[in-house]
């Protein structure tokens, strides 16, 4: 359950909206919480500028980061974040503890490849459109994926990819097939052209 990311921390004792506004006013901090396993919940703060740099690279989103609070380590996962509707700005943000042996659940990017060379975009005039972009997944720490892959390079026009067509890493599995076959949702479509192909086109008569 190595890690690529660790972010510096401070805790904080100083709650509640007015706090949280002076934080980010005044020192330029975003206020966060660490919660989950057998501790208690801890108030901290992270520097926005170092928040928003790590925030930059996708892999952060679903790797086991280390969380330096004031020279205590800890390892999460950030489970929520809250960024401001009109500015570049992080407004909280949720870190999750994680441990080696416990699963957690996670939303996971989806890839998709191979558009452009699709048989049902290059050879059958189709287009591709996407009913999901991310995956939620449960897994222990060690077998989190950066991403799943969505391979398009097969798939003629009129086919749904759902989630069971996936090829999930190994340990990892979706939290949705989990409730059934009924929860298999839509991953991606490719449609036929609208007005079908030009082999659909009026023959000339006889008379012609």
């Amino acid at each position: 359950m190595s890690s690529d990311y660790t972010v510096s921390a401070k805790a904080r004792t100083d709650v509640g909206k007015g706090a949280s506004r002076r934080l980010r006013r005044l020192e330029n901090e975003v206020p966060a919480i660490v919660y989950g396993g057998s501790n208690e919940p801890q108030m901290i703060s992270i520097l926005h500028k170092d928040l928003l740099w790590f925030l930059e690279d996708e892999a952060f989103f679903t790797s086991v980061v280390t969380l330096d609070i004031d020279g205590k380590q800890e390892s999460v996962v950030l489970k929520d974040l809250q960024r401001h509707p009109a500015k570049l700005k992080i407004l909280h943000a949720d870190f999750l503890r994680v441990d080696a042996n416990t699963k957690i659940t996670l939303h996971v990017p989806l890839h998709f490849l191979n558009e452009e060379s699709c048989v049902g975009v290059k050879t059958q005039g189709g287009n591709i459109t996407h009913a999901a972009t991310d995956l939620e997944v449960q897994c222990l720490p060690k077998d989190l994926p950066e991403f799943i892959e969505v391979d398009m390079a097969l798939i003629e026009t009129g086919t749904t990819l759902h989630i069971s067509d996936l090829a999930l890493p190994a340990g990892v599995e979706s939290t949705a097939l989990a409730l059934g076959a009924d929860h298999d949702q839509a991953i991606a479509t490719v449609h036929a052209p609208r007005g079908g192909s030009s082999s659909d086109e009026e023959a000339p008569s006889e008379e012609e």
